[in-house]
């Protein structure tokens, strides 16, 4: 005997075994054992939910030998030959080859006639919302009246389309997606009975590419079962559907944490090498970082099945909510935008550098942060820091062996700074050597993130040389330069070279600034552990302290 598919050879024959549309079934069940027969009926729902299993069952249990019931034998003629699909009096038309006036006026025409086999005939009209205007309405007046032995079955993907005077005329029901746990439940079912070995893992990767559909999920069971050579294993069907290996993820996220944009990068081009789907790592990410923020608020929500629960736990501690926000987005605008970037690799790569870039709150570059409101704070633990900070000289900074990149003035821009300078109340200023101080005091815009990730290590009247650490490298922009140089000049009233390096000891102002909140942070922390009254509340009471509930009074 030929194959027959998984799709085919598991579709339902009866009620009971149709999966997750438990609403449809219920209402049909007792409209037929209530004998409160509708003479049309219309199915809506996406493919691959059972619009035509459902009309199958439906016209079984029209037509069984038993009488009507909401439990066809499945065993007489009339089941066995709808489910063959050679019962006569049971139609399934396609609307979307025969969607013309004349193919409805040569049905209704054999509509009249009373049925051959069976007690009713069943009329069904697979994607009715593709009948031409002129179709609709010469079946109108036949489906609000139809001859008593005649039912309708109508189906549609789209039932936005179908005009309001036909779906007025139909009991109407709406079929959901299945769910990815009763898509795995079901596969894992059909499975069993094969005989066929297979990971759990494996078909949950399964249910969520199906999207829903049943008939997909099955489809993509079939070619993982011919990809696997008869098992299903997760490593296999993740080759076969492109899907991201979960581990990159966390992976991506934990150098994220970590502020390692050469690692970031490290594992994009290893993901490009294994020739996975950027678009669908994306997606997953998304997914990831969902399930991270539903953590964060309710833990209990997130089921400890899941076969990456510890590193998920591990990372709702490490990344603040505003990040996971933040991470959130830039993975959906990216999934957007990835068709309009030059490849798929440069797209990925932009979004992950993106989220690099925009870190809040941790002075990593971000252009949303506000150092200088936290640099004017006069509290003692910020004083102590800052001032071992400013009082170390220029002149010990190390010097990387590094390409240095000079941003020098053209003539043009020249003659512009120099009208800008008489306008400028700065100018002529002088320079102490804090360059954290001057960084502040300057009008930089965007280029504020590099001036901020920047060590100075020497300088004079017209030269300033500066390194950035190399995990902000990416901040070297030439635009970014330009801005900051003419940023300078204004300020100085003179034409300034800017000498860039990669490399240095990493004592920038955004460093200064991450270290300054470390250390209110464990101050504020040290003082509320040893508060009285909650040391009281922690021995009296067994409280717990949370410490990231605690936040330093700036």
């Amino acid at each position: 005997m030929s194959y027959q598919v998984l799709a085919r050879k598991w579709r339902p024959k009866s009620f009971e075994s149709l999966v997750g549309q438990d609403h449809v079934v219920r209402a049909l069940s007792n409209v037929l054992d209530q004998q409160r027969l509708h003479h049309a009926y219309l199915f809506t729902g996406t493919r691959g939910v059972g619009k035509t299993t459902l009309s199958r069952i439906l016209a079984k249990s029209l037509n069984c030998e038993t009488g009507v019931t909401s439990r066809p034998c499945g065993q007489c003629s009339a089941c066995v030959a709808i489910d063959k699909g050679s019962f006569i009096d049971y139609v399934e038309m396609d609307a979307a080859s025969n969607r013309g006036v004349d193919d409805m006026t040569a049905l209704l025409e054999k509509a009249v006639y009373a049925p051959t086999q069976g007690r009713y005939k069943v009329y069904m009209l697979d994607e009715v919302h593709q009948l031409t205007g002129h179709a609709f309405n010469a079946m109108l007046k036949t489906l609000e009246e139809p001859p008593a032995h005649v039912k309708f079955i109508l189906a549609t993907t789209d039932p936005q389309k179908v005009p309001v005077t036909v779906l007025s005329r139909c009991l109407q029901f709406n079929l959901r997606q299945m769910s990815g746990t009763a898509i795995s439940e079901h596969l894992q079912h059909i499975l069993g009975e094969e005989q066929i070995t297979y990971e759990a893992i494996a078909l949950q990767l399964i249910a969520r590419a199906a999207n829903g559909s049943m008939r997909d999920a099955l489809s993509l069971l079939d070619q993982a079962i011919a990809y696997g050579g008869n098992t299903v294993n997760e490593q296999e069907v993740r080759a076969m559907l492109g899907a991201i290996d979960q581990s990159y993820l966390f992976d991506l996220l934990d150098t994220l944490a970590a502020q390692d944009g050469a690692s970031l990068m490290a594992f994009a081009q290893q993901m490009e090498q294994r020739s996975l789907s950027f678009e669908a790592a994306l997606a997953d990410l998304a997914t990831l970082l969902y399930q991270i923020a539903v953590y964060q608020s309710a833990p209990g929500s997130v089921s400890q099945d899941l076969p990456e629960y510890a590193r998920l736990v591990a990372l709702a501690g490490k990344l603040s909510p505003e990040q996971i926000q933040l991470f959130y987005q830039i993975a959906l605008l990216g999934r957007r935008d990835i068709g309009l970037a030059p490849d798929e690799f440069a797209g990925f790569s932009m979004c992950l550098l993106r989220m690099l870039a925009f870190l809040p709150g941790e002075g990593s570059g971000s252009v949303t942060g506000k150092p200088a409101a936290a640099a004017s704070s006069n509290t003692p633990a910020r004083e102590a820091i800052i001032a071992p900070a400013q009082a170390a000289p220029a002149s010990q900074a190390s010097t990387p062996k590094a390409i240095t990149q000079v941003a020098e003035a053209t003539p043009t821009e020249t003659i512009a700074e120099t009208k800008a300078e008489t306008r400028n109340e700065n100018a002529n200023a002088v320079f102490n050597g804090n360059w954290r101080q001057l960084v502040d005091q300057l009008k930089l815009g965007l280029a504020r993130a590099l001036a901020q990730n920047c060590e100075l290590l020497r300088h004079d009247e017209h030269n300033f040389h500066l390194s950035v650490p190399a995990a902000h490298k990416h901040l070297l922009e030439q635009s970014y330069q330009e801005k900051l140089r003419t940023a300078l000049v204004q300020h100085f009233g003179t034409n300034i070279k800017l000498h860039f390096e990669v490399g240095g000891t990493g004592n920038t102002p955004a460093a200064q600034i991450s270290q300054e909140k470390a250390e209110l942070q464990s101050a504020a922390e040290s003082a509320i552990r040893e508060d009285d009254f909650v040391q009281a509340l922690v021995r009296d009471f067994g409280a717990q302290i949370i410490p990231s509930s605690i936040k330093p009074i700036q």
